[in-house]
């Protein structure tokens, strides 16, 4: 639990997961949070099919459906939760995203994750995703030494003029990235995900760490996780302090003193940034609804 020492703001943003939804239903919301100050950031995930409901409804691009929301908005932070590492080369991607940052003026936050792999059981998804769009499905080893890779390449082309790269899966000759990032060093990484090797490469490079809230996890399960993020740093000289913990949890609508209650429990963890997830259909005003009914009871009850 958090000491008066360590608390930090409790910040809150919103999720459209952009299935069966379409883009002016997206642009609606984003637009609307835009003016709503009690909402720092937006996202989106990544996945190129569906993964509930009809097989064939319709799924945008998460890289591409970002650069058109980071032209429409002026204030939000915004990225991805989180982008499937293995769905693009590297230092493609960090093209992509440098200039999403460059759209949005600086705002973007670089949301990735190791994406999906080959599982020894139970449902998995990215088997057919990947198949339809001609990825391979590496496994979970090979999937997190892709991810540090990338985190590598990334930081090369925010920091450095040109370079070459010799690693385990890319080969890199005269890499230049103009423009660079808005900010020196470039944007905030976010890391997703809550496996023990996956912490540890949390622990040594991400800014903020995210993982999935209620009703998918509980938590005492994220509480039990953020105790291994903080022996991994504890084991290469980090103050955790430094990595903020982030989690998503998908809104109740008919309930909203349900979401309120898991957000009081997430902040007694010592998980200061909330993602609401809105889920399907988008009422109207959706993201006002949350400010109302969510954000601002939360910290009129005491956490700040």
């Amino acid at each position: 639990m958090p000491t008066d020492e360590n608390r930090h703001p409790l910040r809150f943003g919103l999720k459209t997961t952009p299935m069966h939804l379409s883009y002016d239903e997206i642009l609606r919301v984003w637009e609307e949070a835009d003016d709503l100050p009690e909402l720092d950031d937006a996202w989106l995930w990544d996945h190129l099919m569906p993964l509930a409901g009809p097989p064939g409804g319709a799924v945008l691009e998460g890289w591409t459906l970002l650069a058109a929301l980071a032209a429409r908005t002026t204030r939000l932070r915004l990225g991805l939760l989180v982008t499937a590492n293995t769905l693009r080369a590297p230092a493609h991607l960090g093209k992509i995203a440098t200039t999403v940052d460059a759209i949005s003026g600086g705002r973007l936050v670089m949301g990735l994750g190791v994406g999906g792999t080959r599982q020894p059981d139970g449902p998995n998804p990215a088997v057919a995703e990947f198949a339809a769009y001609g990825f391979p499905l590496p496994s979970p080893a090979e999937g997190l030494a892709r991810l540090t890779e990338t985190i590598t390449i990334l930081r090369r082309m925010w920091t450095e003029e040109v370079f070459d790269h010799d690693g385990p899966f890319t080969t890199l000759r005269g890499t230049r990235n103009g423009p660079g990032p808005a900010r020196p060093g470039g944007p905030p990484l976010l890391l997703g995900g809550w496996g023990d090797r996956t912490l540890r490469i949390v622990a040594e490079h991400a800014d903020i760490w995210n993982v999935p809230g209620p009703p998918h996890n509980s938590t005492e399960w994220i509480a039990e996780r953020a105790r291994v993020l903080d022996a991994h740093c504890a084991a290469i000289g980090r103050d955790p302090a430094e990595i903020t913990r982030s989690a998503q949890i998908i809104v109740d609508h008919s309930d909203p003193a349900a979401t309120r209650a898991h957000v009081h429990a997430l902040a007694a963890a010592g998980i200061w940034h909330i993602v609401l997830a809105l889920p399907r259909p988008y009422p109207d005003n959706a993201a006002r609804r949350l400010v109302e009914e969510i954000v601002v009871p939360v910290r009129e009850s005491g956490i700040v």
